[in-house]
């Protein structure tokens, strides 16, 4: 099967719709599917639920989205250095399921496991746990988190080859794996398109079973937090 694409309009053609979930790598700025977010902003999709650490700031990552009013929903951990989700939320605007982010990956990590919940610490005796099952075990209540699987899952990497092996780059790597996992189709923008065999197999982050499609795109490196020490 064929999963290099000329372009992110390609290669998400005939999987967006309105309403649907999509699973986005990424953590503050790095490692964020910018080409295939912004491709989905002009095709104009809508209603969107998102499973995402954040949504990046207001003019990059998801935040484009927010802009636009194309997303309902966000299933994430931060919603700090992001006005406008701030704003949408706190205005009734934006749905918001708050996740811790090990519970968030796990969620992401267990549905590409067909695992369909786990029982986690995390959470319990917050508003986290609301509404969600407690039980005991050996004396410690957990509460149980169901696993993610999305319509769609949009990550970003450093190097792949024709079969959709993937390697990421330092802490780049963050959420695109589990969000990779969960997507019923997965999509992945890429630095870089190598010869299939060149990749050392024990360098690989995600075998290529996880994904469908793939482009190579130009990638703006963010710095979120500039500091610098005085001379």
């Amino acid at each position: 099967m064929k999963k290099i694409y000329p372009n992110a309009a390609a290669a998400l053609d005939g999987l967006l719709t309105d309403g649907m979930f999509i699973a986005s790598g990424g953590f503050g700025l790095c490692g964020i599917p910018e080409v295939l977010l912004e491709a989905i902003k002009v095709a104009g999709t809508k209603d969107l639920t998102f499973a995402s650490n954040n949504a990046g700031v207001d003019d990059f990552g998801i935040g484009i989205l927010l802009q636009t009013k194309q997303v309902k929903k966000m299933i994430s951990s931060y919603v700090g250095e992001n006005a406008e989700f701030m704003r949408q939320y706190l205005s009734g605007e934006l749905e918001l399921e708050f996740n811790p982010q090990g519970t968030l990956a796990e969620r992401m990590r267990a549905g590409g496991c067909g695992i369909p919940g786990f029982y986690t610490k995390t959470g319990v005796g917050t508003v986290i746990a609301d509404g969600k099952e407690h039980k005991d075990f050996n004396g410690q209540t957990y509460i149980m988190e169901e696993g993610i699987v999305a319509d769609l899952a949009i990550v970003k990497a450093w190097k792949a080859d024709a079969t959709g092996n993937l390697i990421f780059r330092k802490t780049a790597r963050n959420f695109n794996p589990p969000a990779a996992m969960c997507g019923k189709i997965c999509v992945v923008e890429v630095e870089e398109i190598v010869e299939t065999g060149s990749m050392d197999p024990d360098h690989i982050h995600l075998p290529g079973i996880y994904v469908h499609r793939i482009i190579q795109g130009d990638h703006e490196k963010r710095i979120e937090q500039r500091t610098v020490r005085s001379a």
